[in-house]
């Protein structure tokens, strides 16, 4: 059975850090491409990061790139997203995705339920 589970998530202060971790099941994960996404109240889902097992390449949206670092572990079968220098508006559940082609919702069919992230002072 495909399963995402996240997990990580919680209440920083601004300029804080979260690690957040997708352990992936059901899938060969070796080929496998996963996303992370956000969705804040009210807002769509939102594209944050990518990464590739297959070819190893990574993605960003242009808002995180320089403070996440997204990483796969092929023995744990784990995605890491490194979330650094965390602002208030990264406020959101964020939530990993398998099987897709980018950083784009719409391309992926497997989806885990998400972990709650809040920045605030």
């Amino acid at each position: 059975e495909a399963q995402l589970v996240e997990s990580g998530g919680g209440s920083v202060q601004p300029g804080g850090s979260l690690r957040l971790s997708c352990e992936v099941s059901g899938f060969d994960f070796g080929d496998l491409a996963v996303g992370w996404f956000r969705q804040a109240p009210g807002e769509g889902r939102q594209g944050v990061s990518f990464v590739s097992n297959g070819d190893g390449s990574t993605s960003y949206s242009d808002d995180v790139r320089g403070r996440f670092t997204v990483s796969s572990d092929k023995v744990k079968h784990t995605v890491y997203l490194q979330m650094n220098s965390l602002k208030p508006e990264d406020t959101a559940v964020y939530l990993c995705a398998a099987g897709g082609l980018d950083t784009r919702p719409g391309t992926y069919d497997y989806w885990g339920q998400g972990t709650q992230v809040t920045v605030s002072s």
